[in-house]
C-alpha cells in the first residue's frame, strides 16, 4: 500500500483520545488515524452498482415469535431461530 502524508487539523481531546488507544493497543498513533480514515472512507463509498437489484427478494427469515425469543433467552436451541429453522437445507 503507497502511503501519501498529509496535513490535518484534530481536537486535542480526540488526539488524547487516539494516543491513550494506540498505546493500550499496541500500535501506532499514525496506524489508528490511517485505520480511521480507511473506515471513513468505506463508510462514505457510493456503490457503482445497488448491493440487492430491485427485482431480487431476500428472505430474512419471517418474523420472530415470543417463543422464538424465550427459547433464545434460555439458551437452548443451536442458534438464533434454530427451532424455526430444523430441517432447512443450508
Amino acid at each position: 500500500m503507497a502511503l501519501k502524508r498529509t496535513n490535518v487539523y484534530a481536537d486535542d481531546a480526540d488526539l488524547a483520545l487516539i494516543k491513550e488507544a494506540a498505546a493500550r493497543l499496541g500500535v501506532s498513533e499514525a496506524e489508528m488515524i490511517r485505520e480511521g480514515i480507511h473506515r471513513i472512507a468505506m463508510a462514505r463509498r457510493v456503490w457503482d452498482e445497488p448491493f440487492i437489484a430491485d427485482e431480487e427478494t431476500v428472505d430474512l427469515g419471517g418474523p420472530v415469535t415470543h417463543d422464538d425469543v424465550r427459547e433464545a433467552r434460555s439458551g437452548g436451541g443451536s442458534g438464533a431461530g434454530s427451532r424455526r429453522h430444523r430441517g432447512r437445507a443450508a
